[in-house]
């Protein structure tokens, strides 16, 4: 165990074996360059423990970031901030949204380009930014699971639910109560995906040919139709099973 009175190469060895030894050296050695590049080598979190200057380091931090995203948690707030910084950052992995600015997180450009990484960054976007048609609409053309994060009223759009569910068809989950009623959009969602038939309305559960259309893509799809179209069905297998004997 390292403590105040630990020299430079006893810390150096120190963290090369365990990242988190940093925290116990002296502020010194917290803001040494190298000795804080050798901790986060072995744990990237360790930057957590490093000098705020060298928190706010662009090199340091990368090198933290690209072992381990959430190693940006620690990264200064004026880094975090740093548009270019944040820009590079999304574009390599586009979850590290979740760890800039409110103010990047509301950029438009910053989180296209994190949703075009990774969808799911979505998440992290401004209210006003998942509420933005066309940067939900270029989501959900890359993964119609992106529609999960949409803005209420985006997930009332025809046109976006549409996009998503013909990329995924149980994107129609997040698809408003009118949609999933809605015939082309389940017809789109179960062709892609049948047992998205689960999350269509009642009425379309109980209609053939969507049913149908459910089945050729997942016969297992039939346990979510209607009562009584499962009962039909049952008859008809029973039927062809007789005829096959």
């Amino acid at each position: 165990m390292i403590d105040e009175k630990s020299t430079r190469e006893e810390v150096m060895e120190a963290v090369r074996n365990d990242g988190y030894a940093l925290q116990y050296a002296r502020q010194e050695l917290k803001e040494d360059r190298e000795v804080v590049l050798e901790a986060i080598m072995e744990s990237a979190s360790s930057l957590r423990f490093a000098s705020d200057e060298l928190r706010g380091d662009r090199e340091v931090v990368l090198e933290a970031f690209r072992q381990n995203i959430h190693a940006l948690e620690y990264a200064s707030k004026q880094l975090q901030g740093d548009r270019e910084f944040v820009l590079e950052a999304v574009k390599e992995f586009g979850c590290a949204l979740e760890y800039a600015s409110k103010q990047l997180q509301g950029d438009r450009e910053v989180v296209m380009e994190a949703v075009k990484n990774d969808t799911s960054a979505f998440l992290y976007a401004s209210d006003e930014l998942r509420g933005d048609r066309e940067l939900v609409m270029e989501a959900v053309k890359h993964d119609g699971f992106a529609l999960l994060y949409a803005g209420e009223e985006l997930q009332g759009d025809r046109e976006v639910v549409l996009e998503a569910v013909k990329r995924y068809g149980l994107a129609l989950k997040y698809a408003s109560k009118k949609l999933r009623g809605d015939r082309e959009v389940v017809m789109e969602a179960v062709k892609d995906w049948g047992s998205a038939l689960q999350y269509a309305s009642e009425e379309l559960q109980g209609d053939r040919e969507v049913v149908i259309e459910a089945m050729r893509q997942n016969v297992y799809a039939c346990k979510y139709a209607s009562d009584w179209l499962q009962f039909e069905i049952a008859n008809l297998w029973v039927e062809h099973m007789e005829e096959k004997k």
